[in-house]
């Protein structure tokens, strides 16, 4: 039950931005306080509780936290100092929005989590709380930020919406249905060399030879259940279906050329070689009509927009603070490693 799942970082996570922190210097942080956002003091012992989290964490998966002063310390608490001038941000940038988590939305949240990660029982859910050592109080705290990220998500994309003409733009460029398929089987011949590479000459060689004894009368199935390289359909005697374009081009070709029940001279891939046989007639090509597939391309295209909007509104958020946080000495972010200089 990681706390750091329910975070802001959950918000960041969904649209694949990473907020960064920007500020600088020490002027103007009080006493007792790690940094100031605009005005907002983060304390050390706010700190001190994400820090005691993370460390709970490493207790039940059974690793060493670090010692205080090592380098793999500081990255954690610098990822926690990160996280809550995040919050900071998040939660002033959520008053301006009108936005407001109660207590039924952090029940919510709490529910949802028993409901996906419990099966709804919360008898084994508080067992789980409790095993944390973390008190239940401190797991609200984390639900209340994913509340928070929820409703400002919410908020910010309440007005994105998806016009008819995007949805018809969408699924003419993404075919919707299914392509032409058919049953098929086949028999891989790959031979190898002393570097374990696939030896063409003489995987043409004995290629050659299982069709002549194909020829002969010699059983399909029962040739690939014994010689077959491919290892995933040769206990099926080489049967696998295949679409349209889904396999490579030269096996492609030859499969879907072929009469039903004419096996192929060897067909030379980069896995080797084949000799295929068609068991089946060619399936047709469908296609799904737009009405049957508008609502579910109004979904995709409506997460998306919303994502855009949301990133957009991260991004702007970040600019708007900068130089709005300051940090107390020993606590400031780490500063990104300079580009490497070249000479001409």
């Amino acid at each position: 039950m990681p706390a750091a799942r329910f975070t802001l970082a959950l918000l960041l996570a969904t649209v694949a931005i990473a907020a960064t922190a920007c500020g600088g210097g020490s002027d103007g942080v009080p006493a007792g306080a790690i940094a100031v956002v605009d005005g907002t003091d983060i304390t050390r012992e706010q700190l001190d509780e994400y820090m005691s989290l993370t460390k709970k964490g490493y207790e039940r998966s059974k690793r060493a936290f670090p010692k205080a002063g090592t380098p793999e310390y500081q990255s954690i608490q610098a990822a926690n100092v990160r996280l809550l001038v995040e919050i900071a941000e998040f939660q002033q940038a959520a008053d301006d929005l009108g936005v407001k988590v109660t207590e039924k939305d952090i029940d919510k949240v709490e529910d949802q989590l028993i409901d996906t990660d419990y099966g709804g029982k919360r008898a084994d859910y508080e067992k789980a709380v409790k095993a944390t050592g973390v008190p239940r109080a401190e797991w609200r705290k984390t639900y209340a930020n994913t509340a928070l990220a929820t409703k400002v998500f919410e908020a910010v994309t309440k007005d994105v919406e998806v016009s008819d003409q995007e949805i018809l733009e969408y699924y003419t460029a993404n075919p919707h249905g299914s392509p032409e398929s058919r049953d098929v089987r086949h028999i891989l011949i790959a031979e190898k060399d002393k570097d374990g590479k696939v030896d063409f000459e003489a995987s043409k060689a004995k290629a050659d030879a299982v069709y002549e004894q194909l020829k002969g009368g010699a059983d399909f199935a029962a040739l690939a259940k014994r010689i077959s390289a491919d290892t995933g359909t040769k206990d099926s005697g080489g049967k696998l279906t295949i679409s349209r374009g889904q396999t490579v081009p030269e096996f492609d070709k030859v499969a879907f050329d072929l009469k039903t029940g004419e096996f192929s001279k060897p067909v030379k891939t980069t896995y080797g070689y084949h000799v295929v046989e068609p068991v089946s007639d060619v399936r047709k090509a469908t296609t799904t009509p737009l009405d049957k597939v508008r609502a579910s391309i109004r979904i995709t295209l409506l997460q998306e927009k919303r994502n855009q909007e949301i990133q957009k509104w991260v991004e702007d958020l970040n600019a708007d603070y900068e130089g709005k946080i300051s940090y107390a000495a020993g606590f400031e972010p780490p500063q990104p490693p300079e580009e490497p200089t070249t000479t001409q």
